[in-house]
């Protein structure tokens, strides 16, 4: 009764915008015009970019270019005949910029406008850099859609005039390679999806206490913690990995979670566990830990570009450290007690991670436990509950808010009204410490999903919280009824693009309730 409910709901909140003037964009842009008038793409449309700065020598507008007018068609044939008037013939990209390196806090902002009038009749994108661009691209191909009279791309409601910035600089989304190994295809495809709604940080969660898939060079038996032969990434795939995401304006943050979650790690090389029976944390009175670590973020600095590294932290059982004769002894030398060696060991590794260029995140329970004496550049990862963002930025940290009641994805009982009414700034009214809170994060955790059902645990509820952390608050709803339609619209939008999102009305990765049209659902 419940589901069949949420159902009538969605039903009633589309049909309720269906004749109002609705825009279907997600997510939505911080401030948009519109007209009246139908336009036509043409079959033949091409890119300019006369008035430029920034000369595309990594081909990343070309290759983007193809890939919108890729998704505009939708795999259909666009084979009509152009029409002899309202034609828009062409995009002109003037980037202001001559770089396009990927950084933090890089200008994503942009400028779209599709005019009624001009000959030969252009878009005009202007952004300051080519990824403020190409979220110009994925904004554009939302404006337009496959008529199936003329069998060409049209685009209702023009002139369009469009002005767009993210709210938060950091809009992320976690995904775990060892709890299930996921393909390499299969990560490139999140990325793709992840675009389409504007998320911008692809949390890898490389390994955990279950498997290590990846190969380090420095410490080449890491990866015989890995479940198979196959089930593993090179450092050439980590390449390709963090280089395709890049050329979408996606950067990628990697993980190492230390001291605990790291058994695999002692596959390779069993001096890593305090002993063959207790087997993490990490040993802690062992230098080779943190050689380990060391050659660990050396081989990553070469790869993973983004100025942040994960190093964990969270959830440290240090039994088996005082139940482990030869660490007991050097706590005991060392006048430590459990508490004394998680904090010797974080900030340890906090200080190997600078030593290569970082700056560090780490989970919360880090700064519940001893935040004073965290390096003052961490920013803590919130994940627990939803008071600890105000006491982080109280303390003059940064902050990530992924606070697991609303935006974990493995909470298949989480729905996406949840997670489209998270506020990341919920109790924080200072400005200042406002400026603390850099995003947000949605974590789709692998120990019950694979390849099979990805897509469709992540979507359409990440691009629901992907609204709250791209959208000025006064464009987000504060009843989610009025973001039903422009969501569900975006949902059938991924499955028409290939990607396997799930129903609106029910739980994460629920199927659809009864047959009917896909916005309906």
């Amino acid at each position: 009764m419940a589901l069949a409910l949420r159902l009538l709901l969605v039903f009633l909140a589309i049909g309720s915008c269906i004749a109002a003037d609705h825009i279907d964009l997600w997510p939505m842009p911080k401030t948009v015009s519109h007209g009246t008038q139908r336009l036509y793409v043409s079959n033949n449309t091409t890119m300019s970019m006369a008035g430029s700065k920034y000369s595309d020598g990594k081909a990343i507008l070309k290759d983007a270019f193809q890939r919108m007018l890729d998704l505009m068609k939708l795999n259909h044939n666009a084979d009509g005949a152009n029409p002899s008037s309202s034609l828009l013939t062409g995009v002109n990209i003037v980037v202001l910029s001559t770089q396009d390196e990927l950084g933090f806090e890089v200008d994503e902002s942009y400028n779209l406008t599709v005019p009624t009038i001009g000959e030969p009749l252009h878009a005009q994108i202007e952004a300051q850099t080519v990824f403020g661009a190409l979220h110009a691209l994925q904004t554009f191909s939302q404006l337009c859609h496959f008529e199936f009279t003329s069998r060409l791309i049209g685009l209702n409601s023009a002139p369009w005039m469009i002005s767009d910035a993210p709210r938060f600089p950091y809009r992320g989304l976690l995904i775990d390679t060892s709890r299930h190994y996921l393909p390499l295809a299969i990560i490139k495809g999140v990325i793709d999806a992840m675009t389409y709604s504007k998320l911008n940080v692809l949390h890898w969660h490389i390994v955990d206490e279950q498997s290590f898939p990846i190969e380090i060079p420095s410490y080449p038996n890491l990866w015989n913690g890995s479940y198979s032969y196959s089930e593993r990434y090179t450092m050439s795939d980590a390449i390709d990995i963090v280089r395709y995401a890049e050329k979408r304006g996606v950067n990628v943050l990697a993980e190492i979670d230390v001291p605990g979650h790291a058994r695999s790690w002692g596959v390779g090389y069993p001096s890593l566990w305090p002993s063959d029976s207790c087997r993490e944390p990490l040993d802690v009175s062992n230098n080779f830990t943190f050689k380990v670590i060391d050659g660990i973020l050396s081989d990553f600095s070469k790869v993973f570009k983004f100025k942040f590294v994960h190093l964990g932290g969270d959830e440290v059982n240090t039994s088996c450290w005082t139940a482990t004769p030869h660490i007991k002894e050097w706590l005991n030398n060392n006048h430590m007690n459990v508490s004394d060696a998680y904090r010797y060991f974080v900030l340890r590794a906090q200080k190997i991670a600078i030593s290569h260029g970082y700056e560090v995140i780490n989970w919360e329970e880090t700064f519940n436990n001893f935040g004073d004496k965290l390096d003052r550049k961490t920013v803590v990862h919130n994940w627990l509950g939803g008071d600890v963002a105000p006491k982080v930025v109280a303390a003059g940290l940064r902050c990530i808010v992924s606070n697991q009641d609303k935006w974990y994805l493995d909470h298949l009982d989480a729905t996406w009204e949840g997670f489209y009414l998270n506020e990341p700034l919920k109790g924080i009214n200072n400005t200042e410490q406002q400026r603390l809170v850099i995003g947000g994060e949605v974590c789709m955790w692998g120990e019950q999903i694979d390849a099979s059902d990805i897509e469709q645990t992540i979507w359409p509820r990440a691009a629901a919280a992907a609204e709250r952390l791209w959208s000025p608050l006064e464009q987000i709803s504060e009843d989610t009824r009025s973001a039903t339609s422009r969501l569900s619209r975006f949902r059938c939008l991924l499955n028409q693009r290939g990607v396997a999102a799930a129903p609106l009305a029910g739980d994460g990765r629920t199927a659809p309730y009864e047959p009917g049209p896909c916005v309906r659902q």
